[in-house]
């Protein structure tokens, strides 16, 4: 059986999308570590234009229907803010 070599276009945003939430992850970290002001500056720049990147990738992927969301009710709302609410 031949290997499947090419991938769909919903495929290819869930991979772009998981290399923009890693790269956000790692711009984080290394904002958080940053020795110098100029290197935490430069490393919050690129925190935020990833944090835009996967922000736009997300809404592409849901208008074509490819990142489903589902509406939670008043009951699951007041069950996580109530939950966060006590540990704080």
């Amino acid at each position: 059986m031949p290997a499947k070599t090419s991938m769909t276009d919903k495929e290819y945003m869930e991979d772009v999308l998981l290399t923009a939430k890693t790269l956000t992850s790692l711009y984080h970290y290394a904002t958080q570590e940053a020795s110098t002001q100029q290197l935490h500056g430069e490393f919050q720049k690129n925190l935020n234009s990833t944090l835009q990147m996967q922000h736009d990738i997300f809404c592409t992927m849901e208008q074509q229907g490819w990142y489903p969301q589902q509406q939670a009710d008043q009951s699951q709302v007041l069950q996580v803010k109530t939950k966060f609410s006590a540990g704080m």
